[in-house]
C-alpha cells in the first residue's frame, strides 16, 4: 500500500498599502470600541466592514488587520495580484515538506556581506506576525482560515530586493535541490520589483 503524502500549504505574497506597524496601534484601540485612528487610515471603506463608535469590533485581529492593510481596488474589489508571470506558483509551493520557499533560503543561504539584513528581513517576511517578533498575540490566525506569517515595509521591499540582487550570499553544499535558491531569488526579485513599481509592502500569506 502507498504511503499517502499530504499535499503541502500554499504560500501568496500580497501588496500591503499601509504598513503594518501604523496599523496595530489603531486596530489594538478598534478592538476595544474606538475606531477613529483606524477609519482615518484607511481611505478604502468599501472594502471593510462597519464599525459603531463605542462598540468593541467582533472581527479578530489577523482579518482586521488582512482588510485594512492590502492594496484592495477603489470600488472595494480584490487586490489586484503583485504576480502576472507566474513567480507566485514557482516559489508558492516548493518541493519541500511544507512547501516554505522563503524557509528554505533562510536554510540553505549563508551571508558573505554582515552588514546587509538579508536573512533578518527573509525572517520578518516569514515570522513577523507571530507572537514572539510581534510581541501581541492574535495576528496570525484568523476566521475561515486565514493564516498571515510576516510582511516588509515599501522600504524592506526595495532593502531585500537590494540585498538579493548584490548577490553577496552563499549556497549551502548541503542544498536539497541544485539551483533551487537560485530559481526562489529569481521569482522572489519578481515579486518584489512589482510591489516597489506599485508603493507596495507585502505580506506573506499561508493557505494550507
Amino acid at each position: 500500500m502507498n504511503k499517502y503524502l499530504p499535499t503541502s500549504a500554499f504560500y501568496t505574497f500580497d501588496p500591503l498599502k499601509i504598513d503594518v506597524e501604523e496599523l496595530i496601534p489603531s486596530i489594538e484601540m478598534s478592538i476595544e470600541g474606538e475606531h477613529d485612528d483606524l477609519m482615518k487610515l484607511i481611505d478604502r471603506k468599501k472594502s471593510f466592514p462597519n464599525l459603531k463608535k463605542g462598540e468593541k469590533s467582533n472581527l479578530d485581529r489577523a482579518t482586521m488587520l488582512f482588510i485594512s492593510s492590502l492594496d484592495w481596488q477603489e470600488d472595494g474589489g480584490g487586490a489586484i495580484p503583485l504576480d502576472r508571470n507566474n513567480a507566485k506558483e514557482r516559489i508558492g509551493r516548493f518541493p519541500t515538506s511544507d512547501g516554505n520557499a522563503i524557509k528554505y533560503l533562510l536554510k540553505y543561504t549563508s551571508q558573505e556581506d554582515f552588514e546587509s539584513r538579508l536573512h533578518e528581513l527573509l525572517y520578518k517576511l516569514m515570522n513577523g506576525l507571530s507572537k514572539e517578533d510581534l510581541g501581541i498575540e492574535g495576528y496570525q490566525k484568523g476566521i475561515a482560515g486565514l493564516e498571515l506569517m510576516g510582511w516588509l515595509s515599501l522600504e524592506e521591499v526595495s532593502e531585500l530586493k537590494t540585498n538579493i540582487q548584490k548577490g553577496r550570499w552563499i549556497v549551502s553544499a548541503q542544498e536539497t535541490y541544485d539551483g533551487g535558491v537560485q530559481e526562489i531569488f529569481k521569482n522572489l526579485v519578481k515579486i518584489l520589483k512589482s510591489a516597489e513599481r506599485r508603493g507596495c509592502g507585502i505580506l506573506m500569506r499561508k493557505h494550507s
